[in-house]
């Protein structure tokens, strides 16, 4: 499973945070490479050197004149430079050096200075911080010598330090870059609108030359596409114009006719009345649903209103109303546009019965409306083809109309950001379902459906 970052945002402070922490340890190796281990090195050179004085009894001096120094001298100069020598005797000082923790790096240079084997340890006494030599060059004994320049809060400010710079630089770089995306979420934003049928005001160039040249060209595409729709909603409102007056014509004349040809004038008169059909249903397709008209709307209310109307018209329908929970914000009028095509697509296909129920989902978070039938229903392998423009069913749903029935429906289901779902009934027939969002309240509850 992959964890890498999706999103332009994310990748960037990832890079720029992995670059960050890169040139730290840069640094950090940099310190210890060319800083701190040769200033090691001469720190342990000299004390070598010390060392090697005081353990020899007899000096020699530049000018070629030898010395001798006691033990008790060499103590006591060894005092003065802080350092002092332990044995067995003091068993304080010989359990502080056993808890003392080995350091192999100062063990093998002072080993190689004072050419005898010698084990360097580290212990924080107090704040301070003390060196710890045992060695072969003088045997039974431990070497004590406060570090006492070396304090343990000395290292606390360099952290500090860092860890805030390194917050700031990361900090920094975050606000760097969600100002840099902020044209890239209002041109995300604004193609969902464009993608759904809205068209959004022409987005501000801002930002970068890049990120302003695409947004010049969505601002471009936005328009072509508006006045593209334009052209076809004024194209289909002209033809549809233009042939509804011969048919009206048509229409009078044909009830004109005289009762001997009362036959033909019917046939007449359907047609032309299914010519009317064919064109409502262009203009109903191409129609798009305004954010301006939407209101609450109450399903139950709805299914009434298309069960009375139906019912005028000699269809009974069953209805089985449930508890809608939630406010549903919807344009009225292209809902019930909706319900009844499929209504009046189970009544033609079905064999008699038709049931209407609407519902909430378990998480409160959308409702919904179905129709069902006791038809032939469509085949699963057909259900994404019938709702495709002019696209009718097989032979088991019959081959009248126009193909936009169920195209129509989807489309006013998605213009209101909800799913219409086709589904064959386990008893025979088809079950159509739209799901609608309601509104979500503040404290509503996050869970899925």
């Amino acid at each position: 499973m992959r964890f890498s970052p999706r999103s332009n945002f994310a990748r960037t402070l990832v890079v720029m945070a992995g670059l960050l922490i890169a040139s730290q340890i840069f640094s950090y190796l940099t310190i210890l490479n060319y800083a701190l281990l040769p200033s090691i090195k001469q720190f342990n050179k000299i004390l070598a050197h010390e060392i090697q004085v005081m353990l020899n009894e007899d000096m020699t001096l530049s000018d070629g004149k030898v010395y001798h120094l006691d033990e008790e001298l060499r103590r006591q100069l060894l005092e003065k430079l802080g350092v002092t020598m332990h044995d067995e005797s003091e068993p304080v000082m010989m359990d502080e050096f056993e808890n003392a923790a080995t350091v192999d790096y100062l063990s093998t240079d002072m080993s190689e200075k004072l050419s005898a084997p010698t084990e360097a340890r580290i212990s924080l006494e107090s704040k301070n911080y003390v060196l710890w030599l045992d060695s072969t060059a003088f045997p039974g004994y431990v070497m004590r010598i406060p570090l006492s320049e070396l304090h343990q809060d000395d290292f606390q400010p360099l952290f500090f330090y860092s860890m805030f710079i390194a917050l700031l630089v990361i900090g920094g770089g975050w606000v760097f870059i969600k100002v840099q995306n902020r044209p890239l979420a209002a041109l995300e934003k604004a193609a969902l609108e464009v993608g759904n049928g809205k068209f959004p005001p022409p987005l501000p160039e801002r930002g970068a030359s890049d990120i302003r040249a695409v947004t010049k060209s969505f601002n471009q595409m936005s328009e072509g596409i508006r006045k593209l729709e334009e052209d076809r909603a004024l194209l289909m409102a002209g033809v549809s114009h233009d042939l509804r007056t011969p048919l009206t014509r048509i229409r009078l004349a044909t009830e004109m006719m005289s009762p001997a040809d009362e036959y033909l004038a019917d046939s007449m008169i359907k047609d032309t009345e299914e010519c009317n059909e064919i064109i409502n249903q262009f203009m109903d397709y191409l129609r798009s649903v305004q954010l301006q008209d939407m209101t609450a709307i109450d399903l139950n209310t709805l299914v009434d209103d298309v069960s009375v109307a139906d019912g005028a018209t000699g269809h009974d329908l069953e209805v089985s109303k449930g508890e809608l929970v939630g406010k549903l914000e919807a344009n009225e009028v292209a809902i019930r546009r909706a319900v009844t095509n499929l209504v009046v697509n189970a009544v033609r296909y079905g064999g008699g019965w038709v049931r209407i129920a609407t519902g909430s989902s378990a998480d409160r978070r959308h409702q919904w409306i179905t129709v069902e039938d006791n038809g032939p229903g469509i085949a699963p392998d057909q259900v994404e083809t019938v709702l495709q423009p002019f696209t009718r069913g097989d032979t088991a749903r019959g081959s009248e109309g126009t193909g936009l029935g169920l195209a129509i429906v989807k489309r006013i289901v998605e213009q209101h950001n909800g799913t219409l779902k086709l589904m064959q009934r386990s008893q025979g027939g088809l079950r159509a379902q739209i799901v609608l969002p309601v509104a979500r309240n503040k404290g509503s509850r996050s869970a899925t459906r």
